[in-house]
């Protein structure tokens, strides 16, 4: 590899680093939830159980199949990819444990259902979550 393309690669990677946003999962300010840790999202978004450590039923929304953020939640999260996330909501939905979380459309949609239920969590980019929602818990890239 020729040192220019090394080096044109490498600012590639650096502004695609320094363009990774952190994902904050966010609630209903209504909700009573000041935080919540891993733990607490890992069982909410994967059905260990539904309510927050209040004891306010929980309403997880997740983004869209294929939606970027959804993958790179999830990857952060539970170090799983999309089709292992899709294997683990098989298994779980034959079994008739749990359902998967309710998918919005967009991120708009899931940020302005959170905003109508007291119990609604979803997850998206800081910069989406603006001052209407509550920020509960943040991964980092």
């Amino acid at each position: 590899m020729s040192g220019r393309l090394l080096i044109l690669l490498m600012l590639a990677l650096l502004a695609f680093a320094a363009r990774a946003e952190s994902i904050v999962v966010v609630v209903n300010p209504g909700s009573g939830v000041e935080s919540l840790s891993r733990n607490d999202v890992i069982n909410i978004f994967l059905g260990g159980f539904r309510q927050f450590p209040s004891g306010i039923p929980a309403l997880p929304i997740d983004l869209p199949q294929g939606h970027p953020v959804r993958e790179e939640f999830y990857r952060l999260l539970v170090g799983k990819n999309p089709s292992e996330i899709n294997t683990y909501w098989s298994r779980l939905i034959f079994s008739g444990k749990t359902r998967p979380p309710i998918q919005a459309g967009r991120v708009e949609d899931a940020q302005s259902m959170v905003l109508g239920s007291a119990g609604a969590i979803t997850y998206m980019e800081r910069s989406k979550a603006g001052g209407r929602v509550k920020i509960v818990f943040e991964l980092t890239p």
